[in-house]
């Protein structure tokens, strides 16, 4: 399993899907593992849902700063 695919294939379906973007916030672990149809790993689990939350915050982190240099 290519882990950093996987990471880039469930962050844009959450991205572009505010009903998985919520399920993702209760529990990450159940919503990846439906988003890919696969039970995950436990060790892999981790790096996976790690990956996604931190993939989701610097889009948000980016987003912000953007907006930020647009009042300049």
């Amino acid at each position: 399993m290519d882990i950093k695919a996987k990471i880039n294939e469930i962050v844009t379906k959450v991205k572009s899907d505010p009903k998985l973007l919520e399920s993702f916030q209760k529990d990450p672990v159940k919503t990846v593992e439906g988003i890919i149809g696969v039970d995950i790993p436990d060790g892999v689990e981790d790096q996976i849902v790690s990956g996604v939350k931190g993939a989701l915050a610097s889009d948000k982190i980016s987003g912000a700063v953007n907006a930020v240099k647009n009042l300049f």
